[in-house]
């Protein structure tokens, strides 16, 4: 019963003229979609076997990406047949033997039948699989333009792995939302964008082939760490120690662009006064980056993700192996807000798809 109640919630939301469900929770935000992975995982569940059913469509979502809703009616409709045959006093031992026997059989009958080479597939057939994907969703009015958007910004990730097989990493395609303009006017472009500006104006609007130091600590006044006392008898020293405390990180910033660095991205604040440092000596930097957003551009770049400067011997220095390079960084504007883009990295390859629309509703589900 359970089974079923949850398959007849998603039911009315599968395929092509699909209804769209308004959840809302107990905040009081409402979220708008047709994705089965999202409406369970919205829906509070207490059944055992129900629970089930929510995280098959998560593992459906994860491993594919595609079909949430169609395995949690299958899977429903499956049990409703098995439930029948129970009733028949076929012992349950028997019917999972059956369905195993049946799932062996049509995974051979799709693998000798049904599957085709991807190497044997053009761009046209890509397409043609996008297109099935998102015909149910709220981007199925928009065409082949989504689709072809969808293809092209996965075939521009394109690696090789350790066995010469092409990999299509998908956590490498950026996805940024920007309120305003049609959802006609969403483009991609290959490189990387950080919904962050440049700290100061004062800095160039562009950098080529720049050297890329991702750090984790913040460049600010170095204050004593908590329940740390200095007891001074002369109040000359007073001075002396404020002075030292600006300077620990002044030196930290001398470091760092003593070993040729040119942009600067921290997960972390940097101090006004250390900005000036970093514009006067014509380098670029960006604060508070999320940390997923710091760690994608480190390995893009062959950066490392920097937590100390400090050395073994209990100094302070910075390796030129933990620095990346790439072709270009620079500071583009979308809409009302200034975006930080690098292009050309080392590493690996990005690409970012700028998603425009009317809301944050609308730009949520067009992201799922």
């Amino acid at each position: 019963m359970a089974a079923m109640s949850i398959a007849n919630v998603i039911k009315t939301s599968l395929g092509p003229v699909g209804l769209d469900k308004m959840l809302v929770d107990d905040v009081g935000d409402v979220t708008i979609s047709n994705d089965g992975a999202t409406i369970l995982q919205l829906l509070e569940v207490e059944h055992p076997a129900g629970k089930i059913l929510v995280k098959l469509a998560q593992q459906q979502d994860t491993e594919v990406g595609d079909g949430t809703t169609s395995v949690v009616i299958i899977a429903a409709e499956l049990l409703r047949r098995a439930n029948e045959l129970i009733k028949n006093h076929i012992h349950p031992a028997t019917v999972i033997t059956g369905y195993r026997l049946a799932c062996k059989e049509a995974c051979k009958f799709i693998a000798d039948q049904m599957a085709l080479s991807v190497d044997k597939l053009g761009k046209e057939a890509l397409v043609s699989v996008a297109m099935t994907t998102i015909s149910s969703k709220i981007l199925g009015a928009y065409g082949t333009f989504f689709a072809e958007m969808a293809v092209d910004s996965l075939s521009a990730v394109k690696t090789l792995d350790f066995r010469g097989k092409p990999k299509y990493p998908v956590k490498a395609v950026n996805i940024l939302k920007v309120k305003g303009a049609s959802a006609r006017e969403s483009s991609y472009f290959t490189g990387y964008a950080l919904y962050r500006p440049f700290t100061s104006s004062a800095m160039k609007r562009s950098l080529k082939n720049p050297k890329i130091a991702v750090i984790d600590f913040d460049i600010t006044k170095t204050r004593m760490k908590m329940g740390v006392n200095i007891v001074i008898d002369n109040p000359d020293n007073l001075e002396a120690i404020r002075k030292r405390e600006a300077d620990i990180s002044a030196e930290r910033v001398r470091i760092i662009l003593a070993a040729g660095v040119t942009a600067v991205f921290s997960t972390r604040g940097i101090d006004d006064m250390y900005v000036k440092m970093f514009a006067e000596a014509g380098a670029v930097t960006v604060t508070r980056v999320p940390k997923d957003d710091a760690r994608r551009i480190a390995k893009g770049t062959g950066a490392s993700l920097i937590t100390t400067l400090a050395n073994l011997e209990g100094d302070e220095s910075l390796d030129a192996s933990s620095i990346g390079t790439a072709e270009l960084v620079e500071q583009v504007r979308l809409s009302d807000d200034d975006v930080v883009v690098i292009r050309g990295a080392k590493e690996q390859q990005a690409s970012t798809v700028i998603l425009r629309g009317a809301n944050d509703y609308m730009l949520d589900e067009m992201e799922r």
